[in-house]
Parts: C-alpha cells; sequence; structure tokens
C-alpha cells in the first residue's frame, strides 16, 4: 500500500518539476523492484525521509550538523520499515532537532515532496578497521515544514543544530542537493 502511494506521490512531483525525470526514474525503479525498499537492508539502497524545516516567519532553515558525516544537513534518515515517508521526515526532524510541531507544508491540496534526491553512501568501518555497512544509496524523500515558536536541541545525531537564514545556508555550503532545498523552499513559501 505504502509503496503505491509513494509512486502517486512521485508522479505528482514530476508534474511540478519535469526536468527531475532521471531522479524520479530511479526512485520508481527502486520502489518497483524492491518491495522491502523501506527497509535499511534493501540494496542498492532504500527510501529514506528528509524536513526541511523552516521558523515561523519563513526567513529561517533549522540544520544540523551530522555527527558521522561531519556536515551540516537537513534532519532525516531511515524509515526503517515506515512506508509513511511524511512520517518518516516527521520523526526525522522532531529526533534530530528537538521540535515537536511542525506543520507540513503542500502544494495546493495534494501531497508532494518539497524535493527528491538519490546520493551515495559511503562504507563504514568500525575502530577495527571491519566493515559495518556497505556503500548503497539514498533514495530520499523531502518534505517542507514550519516550526512553531520552540528552542533547538542537539541529538546524539549531530553536533549542532542551528537556525541559518538564506545567506548562512549559502555561505556554509555549496553542495548541490541542499541549495536545491532551499530555493524550492523560497519558491513555495513566496
Amino acid at each position: 500500500m505504502y509503496r503505491y502511494h509513494l509512486l502517486q506521490m512521485l508522479d505528482r512531483y514530476l508534474a511540478f518539476y519535469p526536468d527531475e525525470q532521471a531522479t524520479v526514474t530511479r526512485i520508481v525503479e527502486l520502489v518497483e523492484d524492491h518491495s522491502d525498499c523501506f527497509e535499511r537492508t534493501c540494496r542498492p539502497g532504500h527510501i529514506t525521509g528528509s524536513a526541511w524545516v523552516v521558523s515561523t516567519d519563513h526567513r529561517q532553515v533549522a540544520l544540523m550538523h551530522h555527527r558521522k558525516l561531519d556536515r551540516w544537513l537537513q534532519p532525516g534518515g531511515h524509515a526503517d520499515g515506515d512506508g509513511d515517508v511524511v512520517n518518516v521526515a516527521w520523526r526525522e526532524a522532531t529526533e534530530e532537532l528537538g521540535l515537536n510541531r511542525l506543520t507540513m507544508v503542500q502544494t495546493g491540496n495534494v501531497l508532494v515532496p518539497l524535493d527528491v534526491d538519490v546520493h551515495d553512501i559511503p562504507p563504514r568501518h568500525d575502530a577495527q578497521g571491519n566493515l559495518v555497512e556497505d556503500a548503497h544509496q539514498h533514495y530520499d524523500i523531502r518534505f517542507l515544514f514550519i516550526a512553531g515558536d520552540q528552542q533547538l536541541e542537539v541529538s546524539d545525531e549531530s553536533h549542532d543544530v542551528q537556525w541559518f537564514d538564506e545567506a548562512g545556508v549559502r555561505a556554509l555550503t555549496d553542495e548541490q542537493s541542499v541549495i536545491r532545498l532551499l530555493e524550492k523552499a523560497l519558491h513555495w513559501l513566496s
């Protein structure tokens, strides 16, 4: 059931962003070919959910300095079997930013992700050099949320969490995936 709903959501997304056909096709193929696509054990990769969380006045975005990746990113993570990707994104935002009042932004009356992305995850080794997790891909479904007036809280998955304005995000990173999220959110909220 959730795979079907995700495929419908991706069809709607493609209507808004037809130039992203190649990325959407990769995600659709994963969902259609792998009944376990919401499990982190699925290879060549698996569905993940992310949240682009903006302040109530829409002027800032909450980012976390990811402990494992050592980069500033939006909150997000594994579905771990949860096929409701909106719930996955919401759960990750609440866990990683310490926020519990989030409102999802939709386009019109339809559920459409803010962005989708497929990115490589490098292999991970333990302190002894043993392979803990092989290289794979995250097929990330990203949603836009507005936070209530709340304080950000650092979780065990991050070194820091902060609010950044547009100039701050651009100064922080040139990572195309993050800049694309920023620009899409600015457009959606204008």
